[in-house]
């Protein structure tokens, strides 16, 4: 209990705060102290930030391509183009002629789709609703198309999550499609299931099994387009439910019941315009999958089971291409009797069959092009189609221009190439017309492009120079010493402003003249200015100062390099080999003498970092990891330490007071009572 002045008149609670605030300033400063911990925390880390791009840089000046950038110029760009990687070397190339260039194969049908050309085809409508416009008439299969993809554990088996009354045609295996991670795999019958042939088989209850030389790992995507007996849908309609609609359209009445909470099931009757009667309990429209139930069937929740079937038919579409070897890439389509043309040729196009098909719908006509020119089938050919469809589409009788190889000759070598842009000795050319060996030749250049490396060093000169001045500003800050970080009292007499200006001081010179930092300039000095002696560098160029990289004259600046720009140009077209040599050579060298200026800068970077890293760690550091943050839990548990005993002083505090507080008032009653007894002795 604290008792506040009311006998002695005394403001106990601002006397008590007083004193406090006297005993609390070895806190304010132990909290001065952390805070001054974590700003010179933040310093380093900021450093350490600076010195990552520096280092992401010279990770990417290791790479020979920004030493060995390289111009491709030709005599007619109307015939032969090319560009050159840092591989090519410098050198001409003369193409005297191009006999012919390589082309892809293309299927174009002779005849229309249409039964009759004023009434088309619309390859944006089903297929089945457009029956009677196609010349062909398709044989439908009947059954049921499904599609799951199945992310395996490593260990069970592979398992289609199928109903116990759905069972896989096996009659229509080959005219499935397994895909683990994109890659396709044979579906075949089980007694064709070969030891090592990248080939797959399907059960009756949906479970795979792979030739033995398949091992499929976990998390592994198998994708199974499929073909079922029939579907059975199960579900649950709520009371008053007007309508039920199946997962699949186009469905054939024959195979087609419902049952509703488990009772018997209900066959199609009268079948009109596709609407089918559904005896007490509604109708079915084949067309949409839709179930429309009467008034009053479905009174309250129940259970309903559809068995049904729908129509569908397949293509096989592929091709031999540069992946193909003795054998085409094909793709397998199940295809839906509700998918339109186009749903169809989409998935043709996307897959990687290899192909594109087209439609005309003005003519009617298709046309199938190869997406990779050359002829990878010799004497037969490169496209591959097979199916109904196939059929309907008339592709079994298309006219069929076979794809071709270019074939060139190139400085007095006559050769072929399956594409019109292939790469010969880092040069990848490009012929865009034929002609012949008697027209002027197609000449072309490969030089250095000294404008390119000029400009990657010089950039990487910028980066150093801006951290060289970030790191130097740091190291070289003013301390003001008699500005240490607010209290929280001391921000509450002052303006935004004035607080910013305080802490800008008393932040300032928090790692000045730190030997990490310090240490890193010299060594990265040293880096630069050491000589480079490889087996691959020029004599006369083992120095930045022989191509024109020198220190600023200017020694505030910390070691800024400058770059005599015609010097630098000059010594990069007169002799590149020699300039990155200078720069990255010497790679495999544990010999500091022997490596490029690159390698030794990105060692330094690296072992700073970690000096920094060390002494500050980095944001997902704990405090314990580094040595700042233990400084840090030390204050933090003195603080902890010194509330504690604050504590306990103010509470002594207020013992005390609060016991004169009681013997005043004992005095004071003591008092009245003296003074009440001789009032009444003088009556």
């Amino acid at each position: 209990m604290r008792i506040g002045g009311l006998a002695s008149g005394m403001d106990i609670d601002s006397i008590v705060k007083d004193l406090m605030r006297a005993e609390r300033m070895p806190l304010d400063r132990m909290r001065q102290d952390k805070q001054t911990l974590e700003w010179q925390r933040d310093d380093y880390r900021a450093m350490n930030a600076l010195m990552l791009d520096f280092r992401n840089k010279l990770s990417d000046m290791r790479f020979t391509t920004n030493y060995r950038a390289r111009t491709v110029s030709t005599s007619d760009d109307t015939r032969v183009t090319a560009t050159a990687s840092s591989a090519a070397a410098q050198g001409s190339y003369s193409i005297t002629k191009v006999d012919k260039l390589a082309s892809a194969e293309t299927w174009v049908t002779n005849s229309s789709i249409n039964s009759n050309n004023s009434n088309p085809v619309d390859s944006s409508k089903s297929i089945k609703s457009q029956e009677g416009l196609f010349g062909k008439t398709l044989t439908w299969n009947t059954g049921a198309v499904g599609s799951q993809t199945i992310t395996s554990n490593g260990t069970d088996p592979i398992k289609l999550n199928l109903h116990a009354d759905e069972a896989i045609v096996n009659g229509e295996l080959s005219k499935m499609s397994v895909k683990v991670n994109g890659t396709s795999y044979k579906v075949v019958d089980a007694a064709n299931l070969e030891g090592a042939a990248n080939q797959v088989t399907i059960s009756a209850n949906g479970e795979l099994s792979f030739s033995s030389d398949v091992q499929i790992a976990s998390g592994a995507a198998v994708r199974v387009d499929y073909v079922t007996n029939q579907k059975v849908h199960e579900g649950t309609l709520k009371e008053g439910a007007g309508t039920f609609s199946l997962s699949k359209k186009n469905l054939v009445e024959d195979g087609f019941a419902v049952s509703l909470n488990g009772g018997a099931a209900v066959s199609i009757s009268n079948v009109t315009d596709n609407i089918g009667t559904l005896d007490g309990i509604g109708e079915i429209n084949l067309d949409t999958g839709v179930i429309t139930f009467d008034d009053g069937v479905v009174s309250a929740d129940m259970s309903i089971r559809v068995d049904y079937k729908q129509e569908y038919t397949s293509l096989t579409a592929g091709a031999y291409n540069s992946s193909s070897g003795a054998s085409p890439v094909t793709e397998n389509f199940l295809i839906e009797s509700s998918q339109s043309l186009n749903q169809v040729f989409s998935r043709v196009n996307t897959s990687k069959a290899g192909i594109s098909m087209l439609l005309d719908e003005t003519t009617g006509q298709l046309s199938v092009m190869k997406k990779e020119t050359g002829d990878y089938n010799a004497g037969g050919n490169d496209i591959q189609l097979e199916g109904n469809l196939a059929g309907l589409l008339n592709l079994d009788s298309a006219t069929v221009t076979q794809g071709a190889d270019a074939e060139f000759m190139i400085n007095g070598l006559a050769t072929t190439r399956k594409s019109n842009t292939f790469t010969m000795s880092g040069v990848t050319f490009t012929l865009k017309q034929t002609f012949a060996e008697t027209e002027t030749p197609a000449g072309l250049t490969v030089n250095n492009d000294g404008n390119q490396v000029f400009d990657n060093i010089k950039e990487f000169v910028e980066n150093y120079n801006t951290l060289i001045g970030g790191i130097s500003l740091k190291t070289s800050e003013e301390r003001y010493r008699s500005f240490q970080p607010l209290t929280d009292e001391q921000r509450g007499e002052m303006s935004e402003k004035q607080q910013e200006q305080w802490d800008e001081k008393a932040k300032s010179g928090l790692i000045r003249r730190d030997p990490i930092l310090t240490g890193a300039l010299t060594a990265m000095r040293n880096d630069f200015y050491s000589p480079v002696n490889n087996a691959e560098t020029d004599p006369m160029m083992r120095q930045l100062a022989s191509i024109g990289i020198t220190t600023t004259s200017n020694y505030r600046e910390g070691g800024k390099l400058e770059i005599n720009e015609a010097k630098l140009k000059a010594a990069i077209n007169d002799n590149p080999e020699a300039v990155e040599a200078m720069f990255i050579g010497g790679s495999n060298s544990t010999n500091d003498s022997e490596k490029g200026i690159i390698h030794r800068l990105h060692d330094t970077a690296t072992e700073t970092m970690e000096r920094l890293r060390t002494k500050a760690g980095n944001e997902f550091s704990t405090l314990q990891n580094y040595s700042l943050g233990k400084s840090i839990v030390s204050v933090d548990e003195r603080i902890q330490r010194f509330e504690d005993r604050l504590i306990q002083v103010e509470d002594r505090y207020w013992a005390q007071f609060t016991a004169m507080e009681k013997a005043v008032n004992q005095a004071n009653s003591q008092g009245a009572y003296l003074m009440s007894q001789l009032g009444m002795g003088g009556q």
